[in-house]
């Protein structure tokens, strides 16, 4: 299902190995918990440049930083890497923005989260 009519690893499934990574970090960090945390981060704006085909069955490694955090919102940039090539396949971001999951309205990124994400920042 990963490739396409073309024979190359179909768009979504990028977007989906952003979310993957993205989700995977936070939840390796203590910040994020899907079903319980108070607070988590809405997908505000998303994108992707595609520089070389992939397809199932490569093997995709995903390198992670944060470029920007503001009060409420963080980009994260993601590249992804086919097999064991040193240059990537494809490389996106994701703007995060902060809710508090009763309101969904917007909150202040601070303290544990916050340092964790200046940890990532490049």
């Amino acid at each position: 299902m990963d490739n396409d009519a073309y024979g190359h690893m179909n768009n979504v499934v990028h977007y989906s190995l952003f979310d993957t990574a993205v989700n995977g970090w936070l939840i390796d960090q203590g910040l994020l918990n899907v079903g319980t945390s108070e607070t988590y981060g809405l997908v505000v704006e998303t994108g992707c440049r595609y520089f070389a085909e992939m397809q199932f069955p490569d093997v995709v490694h995903a390198g992670l930083r944060i470029a920007r955090i503001g009060n409420s919102s963080v980009r994260f940039e993601i590249a992804l890497f086919r097999n064991d090539e040193d240059e990537a396949s494809a490389e996106g971001f994701f703007v995060h923005v902060y809710v508090d999951r009763a309101s969904h309205r917007p909150v202040a990124i601070e303290g544990h989260r916050r340092a964790a994400f200046e940890g990532l920042m490049v």
